[in-house]
């Protein structure tokens, strides 16, 4: 197939209506990266992780609940998702008054767990993340209600695009900019609306080494999915690529690299070092390749990091976040 990125003015569109729920996420010039890379490069990073729910994911719930009928809102909504998905899920029904139920993995944070319920969604928990998407088709097909897909379709860019728009608005011209894939909605939407501003920026995907379905379909030249998903960043454990977002990220997206979860730990403990943030490992995915694949391919250039989620309670991020000086940056 090929897939169609959305135009420039119905993001801005969208944009704009968003407000009525979303922040405009704040950008922070990285000057303690920067001098931990000896001062040869210059460091942006979106802290989308600020956003309502604590990570990018209401765009795209409310982007694809607000192309709903009054009908189709009646029978409310469901979502599977490890916890971002489904906690936007959650909220974005709450902000357009129906309903929701998804279902999460077992394995899930309890604090996610909590947080969809505080937003009034009834929770059914799976095994597995396999047994999650049976799950969820079962709802669907019971109660009618409308899957909002945590990653796929043209609604999902649409509201991920709204994050790769304001980007650009912000920092005005870069060389970079790194994203970090799960199932590829966020990157697809940044990257087509990224590209169509600025055609010669370079996009990186990040994927870490345990969740690499975008890299096999890069390989292949179609949507692949993986056994089983084996990483600490489990917001990016998609279980496969879908068609929309896989070809948008194949169409705009110039590069992928992979990160380990050793990585992606020291990347966590550099981010609280230096920024002083405390952030999920998805969203130290994007630090994790600046100091790892990339670590010696960026100079003079300038670059931006999108940091994508904080969902994370303090005791399991002690036990992944390596805190020591060693990390290489």
């Amino acid at each position: 197939m090929t897939a169609v990125a959305p135009p420039i003015d119905e993001v801005r569109k969208l944009q704009h209506r968003l407000q009525e729920w979303l922040l405009l996420t704040p950008v922070l010039r990285c000057r303690t990266l920067e001098q931990r890379r000896g001062g040869d490069i210059e460091i942006h990073a979106k802290l989308e992780f600020l956003q309502r729910t604590g990570t990018f994911k209401p765009r795209g719930a409310l982007s694809t609940m607000l192309s709903l009928d009054a009908q189709q809102l009646k029978a409310g909504v469901t979502a599977v998702s490890a916890g971002n998905h489904a906690i936007a899920t959650a909220f974005a029904a709450r902000a357009l008054e129906t309903t929701a139920k998804v279902v999460m993995i077992m394995s899930a944070s309890p604090v996610r767990i909590d947080a969809c319920r505080q937003y009034g969604a009834e929770v059914i928990l799976a095994d597995d993340v396999h047994t999650a998407f049976d799950l969820v088709e079962e709802i669907r097909q019971k109660e009618d209600r409308y899957f909002v897909h945590p990653f796929e379709g043209p609604n999902v860019a649409l509201g991920t695009g709204t994050v790769g728009l304001e980007i650009c608005e912000q920092v005005g011209e870069f060389d970079v900019i790194v994203i970090p894939i799960g199932g590829g909605g966020l990157c697809a939407g940044i990257s087509s609306v990224v590209k169509q501003i600025n055609p010669v920026c370079t996009v990186i995907g990040v994927e870490p080494e345990g969740a690499d379905s975008m890299h096999r379909s890069f390989a292949s030249g179609q949507p692949e999915a993986i056994e089983k998903v084996t990483t600490i960043a489990d917001s990016l454990g998609a279980p496969f690529a879908a068609p929309y977002s896989f070809e948008l990220c194949r169409q705009y997206v110039d590069e992928l690299v992979m990160v380990s979860d050793d990585e992606i730990k020291d990347a966590m403990g550099v981010l609280f070092r230096d920024l002083k943030i405390a952030v999920e490992p998805a969203c130290a995915a994007s630090t994790a390749a600046l100091c790892g694949p990339l670590n010696d391919r960026l100079a003079g250039k300038k670059v931006v990091l999108l940091l994508c989620g904080s969902n994370i309670d303090w005791k399991t991020y002690e036990s992944q976040a390596r805190l020591g000086q060693g990390a290489r940056c």
